[in-house]
C-alpha cells in the first residue's frame, strides 16, 4: 500500500508537469519506476502508457474548456505519432533486459537534459504566430516523437513540444494543450504494441490505476497553471530531477558500475549545476518580467500621449 501511494504521487506530479509544460509525464513517471521497481523497461513503459491513456483523456478535456488545443494539428501530428508508438512498443518489448534498462535510463538523461537546458536558456520566438504549420513538419516530427516515447518511457512532449514552440507559429499555451491532448492517441497506441507483444506479462496493473489516479487529480489543475507558473522554473526543477535519478542508473551496477566514489563526485556534479541552472533561470525570469512590466508601462504612456495630442473632435449637442 505505501508503494502505491508514492506511485500515486508519481502520477501527480508527472501530471502537474506535464499538462504545465506539455512534457515529462511519462518521462518523470518512468523513471521513478525504474528507480522503485524491479519491473522490466518493457512492463514500466506498456504501465506508464495504459495509465496516459485515461490522464491524456482527461488533460485533453481539461485543455480544451480552457481554449489550449489546435484540433487540426492534434490530427496531423497525432496520428503519425501513434504509429512511431507502436512500432517503438514492438522494438522495446523484444530487447532484453541487460540491454533494455540502461538504454532507457540513457534515453531519459538525454531527455532531461534536453528539458533543462531548453527551458533554462531559451526564450520562446512569437514571429511566425498563426502562421500554418506543415504537415510536412508536422508527419516525421509525430513519427519520431511517438518512436521516442514508446522506447523511452516518455518523450511525446520533449520531442513535440519544444518543436512547435520553435516554429513560432502557435500560443505557448496552445502547443501545451495540443501535444497533451494528441497524448491520448500515442498512448493508446503504444499499450497496443505492447500488450500484443507482451500479452500483459509483467504489466503492473495496480500501478497504472495508481498512477491514472494521481494524473486525473492533477490533470484540471495542471490546465490552469499553464497559464500562470513560469516554465523556466518549472523546467528546469524537472530537468535536474530527472537526470539526476536516471545518472544513479547509469553509474551503477546496471551501468557503468562505478566505484562509490567516483558516483558521489558525480551527484555532486548534476546537483551543483542542477543548482546554477536553477538560479539562472530565476534570475532571468525576473529580468523578463521587469522587462514585460516596463514595455506595458511604456506602451500606456505612448497611447496616452497619442490620446492628448490628438484629441477627439467634440461630439455637437
Amino acid at each position: 500500500m505505501p508503494t502505491l501511494v508514492i506511485v500515486a504521487f508519481v502520477g501527480l506530479l508527472g501530471q502537474l508537469v506535464d499538462g504545465s509544460l506539455g512534457m515529462a509525464f511519462g518521462v518523470t513517471a518512468t523513471t521513478f519506476l525504474v528507480a522503485l521497481t524491479t519491473l522490466s523497461p518493457a512492463a514500466i513503459s506498456a504501465t506508464i502508457h495504459l495509465a496516459e491513456i485515461g490522464t491524456s483523456a482527461v488533460s485533453g478535456a481539461s485543455h480544451w474548456r480552457f481554449g489550449n488545443v489546435d484540433w487540426k494539428v492534434v490530427r496531423r501530428i497525432g496520428i503519425p505519432g501513434a504509429i512511431g508508438a507502436f512500432i517503438g512498443a514492438t522494438v522495446l518489448s523484444n530487447l532484453s533486459t541487460e540491454v533494455a534498462k540502461p538504454l532507457m535510463s540513457t534515453i531519459l538523461l538525454l531527455l532531461g537534459l534536453y528539458v533543462l537546458l531548453r527551458f533554462t536558456f531559451r526564450g520562446i520566438d512569437t514571429k511566425n504566430l498563426g502562421k500554418p504549420l506543415k504537415s510536412r513538419f508536422l508527419a516525421p516530427l509525430g513519427l519520431f516523437g511517438g518512436f521516442v516515447d514508446a522506447t523511452g518511457g516518455g518523450g511525446w512532449g520533449p520531442v513535440g513540444t519544444p518543436a512547435l514552440l520553435a516554429s513560432g507559429r502557435m500560443e505557448p499555451r496552445k502547443v501545451v494543450g495540443t501535444i497533451d491532448t494528441s497524448e491520448f492517441l500515442i498512448a493508446l497506441a503504444a499499450s497496443l504494441g505492447f500488450l500484443a507483444n507482451l500479452g500483459g506479462e509483467g504489466v503492473n496493473f495496480a500501478y497504472a490505476g495508481a498512477i491514472l489516479l494521481g494524473g486525473v487529480i492533477a490533470a484540471p489543475f495542471a490546465a490552469w497553471l499553464v497559464r500562470h507558473f513560469p516554465p523556466r522554473l518549472l523546467g528546469a526543477s524537472v530537468g535536474g530531477l530527472i537526470i539526476l535519478t536516471n545518472a544513479r542508473t547509469l553509474v551503477g551496477k546496471s551501468g557503468l558500475a562505478l566505484d562509490p566514489g567516483t558516483q558521489r563526485v558525480v551527484y555532486i556534479l548534476i546537483v551543483a549545476g542542477w543548482i546554477a541552472a536553477f538560479a539562472y533561470s530565476f534570475v532571468q525570469y525576473r529580468r523578463d518580467a521587469v522587462l514585460e512590466s516596463a514595455d506595458s508601462i511604456s506602451d500606456l504612456a505612448a497611447r496616452n500621449a497619442a490620446a492628448t495630442e490628438d484629441p477627439k473632435e467634440p461630439v455637437p449637442a
